[in-house]
């Protein structure tokens, strides 16, 4: 009975999901209100929102140790592709790259929000 190699587990975009929803935690005391106001929706209760604000720390922690974890990933980690797979490619590579970039200038975007949010206020 022959026995195929059963190929390795295609790994998961974890660090990227974990970056967004970290940096999401980290100005939903933020965002979440401005984002409600635009909307037309008011209310005492959107102060609730606001206290997140003590965690905050933690998630903008949180959200940049994903983002060093995806660097190290795309940079520092041998790749561990076999000649001829996708992964292998250099066009392959090269996207991965610019959207790990896209995307770690748009959390940083989401993440420097409380700095630049009172701009938007008047």
């Amino acid at each position: 009975m022959t026995t195929e190699q059963q190929p390795p587990p295609k790994s998961t975009s974890w660090l990227g999901v974990g970056a967004v929803l970290a940096a999401i935690g980290a100005s939903v005391c933020c965002v979440g209100p401005l984002l409600l106001l635009t909307l037309g929706f008011g209310g005492a209760w959107m102060s609730t929102l606001t206290s997140m604000e003590t965690v905050r720390p933690f998630f903008l922690v949180l959200t940049l140790f994903f983002i060093i974890l995806g660097y190290r990933k795309l940079y520092l980690t041998p790749e561990s592709c076999a000649e001829g797979e996708v992964c292998a490619k250099p066009e392959v590579q090269k996207n991965q790259r610019t959207i790990f970039w896209i995307g770690s200038l748009l959390i940083l975007l989401l993440l420097a929000f409380p700095w630049y949010a009172p701009y938007f206020l008047d």
